[in-house]
């Protein structure tokens, strides 16, 4: 069910984009709404699934990870790794995009080691041709959604 977000559901996403953990008494003060309306307004957006969860950030080098890559897959037909949902639970298969173009799937995955990305890849294998990009370093994680109609050509307007 899509919804129109007024400027202070844009707010509510801003702040909540920025700190998922604040108390709907601290959002209240932020938006200047009252506890039990803001409280309201975020059960609206997560029922309109624009909200669709609240995440912890995790470093996965601090955590083991020490190898990042997107994989490139051309698979087609019966075989795609689009209609295995078991490869979504595979340990580090970080996130299944499927796209245009020559392949069909992008993949964001993380292993152990070289050994282990080496194992990741030779299973991917079996549902197509893979591609891979190791990623050195990741200037920019994650960027907050804003409102479409702040934007310009050049970014959003201040």
């Amino acid at each position: 069910m899509a919804i129109a977000l007024d400027h202070i559901d844009w707010k509510l996403l801003e702040e909540l984009q920025s700190d998922a953990r604040l108390s709907f008494s601290e959002l209240s003060r932020r938006v200047h709404l009252s506890a039990p309306a803001v409280g309201e307004r975020v059960r609206r957006l997560e029922q309109a699934r624009v909200l669709t969860g609240y995440h912890a950030a995790v470093d996965l080098t601090a955590t083991g990870w020490a190898v990042l890559a997107m994989v490139r897959i051309a698979c087609y037909g019966s075989t795609c790794v689009l209609r295995d949902p078991k490869v979504a639970t595979w340990p580090g298969v970080l996130e299944i995009h499927r796209v245009t173009g020559e392949d069909c799937s992008v993949l964001k995955v993380a292993a152990v080691s070289m050994q282990g990305f080496e194992q990741l890849i030779d299973k991917l294998a079996a549902y197509g041709t893979p591609a891979s990009t190791l990623i050195l370093s990741s200037p920019l994680t994650r960027s907050d959604v804003v409102a479409p109609e702040n934007l310009a050509i050049n970014g959003p307007i201040k």
